[in-house]
């Protein structure tokens, strides 16, 4: 039989936690090129984009295109 290797342990906060076989620990680098990933949030709320080109009320102006009367 072949000897399983030992487990590996990663000191948290809440104590040591066993690590899987093959599966290396995420490490404070891992971390912060996630957070560096991720895509930005705004820092307070942003107001709907409903003015000029995006103004999907102004679309509804077909008054424009009809004939005029004689």
């Amino acid at each position: 039989m072949t000897a399983t290797p030992p487990l590996a342990f990663e000191p948290t906060p809440i104590g040591d936690q066993s690590l899987v076989t093959g599966v290396a620990p995420i490490t404070a680098r891992d971390r912060l090129a996630f957070l560096i990933a991720a895509p930005l949030l705004p820092k307070r709320a942003q107001r709907a984009a409903d003015h000029g080109l995006f103004d999907l009320a102004a679309r509804d102006q077909l008054d424009l295109f009809r004939p005029k009367d004689l």
